[in-house]
């Protein structure tokens, strides 16, 4: 379970922290508490807020790996197999992977393009990448 600070809450709801002290206050989000009476949020509250079942989201979770040419074919699978077995040990269902060769900064590649239209249609849940 992923715990949020207010400062990083408020800036994933993009609201001040003030106001969600004044939501904490008014019961519209109650924030959990440290034993040392610290507030802090959890990735469940942010679903809840959003609006999103747990249980229910039937939105994609995608693996994306780019490499800059053909000949990087084997660095490409090594981010695959990363990415697999990170989804594993966080028990993620993969829905979808997508290998992409092209320049890092060349936007015209058509998975990468087709990936962000499902993500502007709320169709992707998680996107998964690898980094250096």
């Amino acid at each position: 379970m992923t715990n949020y600070k207010p400062k990083e809450f408020a800036a994933l709801l993009n609201v001040t922290v003030k106001t969600l002290q004044r939501w904490d206050r008014d019961k519209i989000l109650v924030a959990n508490r440290t034993p040392t009476n610290r507030r802090y949020y959890t990735y469940d509250q942010y679903l809840q807020f959003k609006g999103i079942k747990k249980d229910t989201d039937s939105r994609k979770v995608v693996l994306y790996a780019r490499v800059s040419s053909r000949k990087q074919a084997d660095d490409l699978e090594n981010q695959v197999d990363f990415l697999q077995q990170y989804a594993n040990a966080k028990g993620l269902i993969v829905d979808t992977i997508i290998r992409d060769y092209g320049s890092g900064l060349n936007y015209n590649r058509k998975k990468w393009n087709q990936l962000l239209d499902d993500v502007m249609e709320n169709q992707v849940r998680m996107i998964l990448v690898s980094h250096r």
